[in-house]
């Protein structure tokens, strides 16, 4: 498989403050790969790196064939993303929401229609298509917020912390849509710090204090480390480091 994803000694600084520090990885094509660490190692500011959000300090950085400094909003229109504090419309209808990021994402009218029917179907919610979202569960719509996400198939997806705050019964359901999504051809770049979360993805890489301190399948990680699950790994990386 080709690389999707290359990085090389990419830095972020605010001030003073190094917020990601000279990380080098690749991601191959049709891959999940995770960015495992705690609150504030910098997963979030290096996602914003490579979706064109955030100018990097320096190192470098291709996304799907494109250059984050010069290419950032073609970057955009090439990926999926979904941050944190997922940005659907409350006051809009859950169909409203699919049509309107239809929209934004250049769908034609008769794709859009297609995708919202294929949406609302697939989701299981058609009695609640005309509700505002905000009257929706949690689970719900952080699971409407993915599948808009790639509503118009993306080379890659980037979640950011995706499954925050919901009970492990959606977490699971969300991560059989994220297995479906590379299925279907669709790269996936997750952040969360759920340590098993990472036992679901074909490699992860470890992030403390801004640097990438490990990087493996997991399987390999908690041969080297001698540990049972990830949560382990993570724990003794983390006291290695005497963080």
């Amino acid at each position: 498989m080709d690389n999707i994803i290359e990085v090389e000694n990419l830095t972020k600084k605010f001030g003073k403050f190094t917020a990601v520090n000279s990380i080098s990885f690749q991601v191959k094509e049709g891959e999940i790969f995770g960015f495992i660490g705690a609150n504030g190692a910098g997963k979030t500011t290096a996602i914003k790196m490579l979706c064109g959000l955030l100018t990097p300090t320096s190192g470098d950085a291709m996304v799907a064939g494109l250059n984050v400094y010069t290419q950032s909003e073609k970057i955009k229109r090439n990926i999926g993303y979904m941050s944190q504090k997922f940005s659907l419309y409350e006051d809009l209808t859950v169909k409203e929401n699919i049509t309107f990021y239809g929209g934004i994402y250049g769908l034609s009218y008769k794709e859009i229609k297609n995708k919202t029917n294929y949406l609302i179907s697939e989701l299981g919610i058609e009695k609640e298509k005309n509700k505002l979202l905000k009257s929706l569960p949690l689970g719900w719509k952080q699971k409407l917020a993915f599948m808009v996400s790639i509503i118009h198939n993306p080379k890659i997806v980037f979640l950011d912390e995706p499954t925050g705050g919901v009970d492990p019964i959606t977490r699971r359901q969300f991560w059989s849509m994220i297995y479906n999504a590379a299925n279907n051809g669709i790269t996936v770049f997750v952040t969360t710090h759920y340590m098993d979360e990472a036992e679901y993805c074909n490699r992860v890489a470890i992030m403390t204090s801004g640097k990438i301190s490990a990087l493996d399948r997991p399987e390999y990680l908690k041969k080297k480390y001698k540990c049972k699950n990830m949560y382990d790994v993570f724990v003794k990386l983390y006291e290695e480091k005497n963080i």
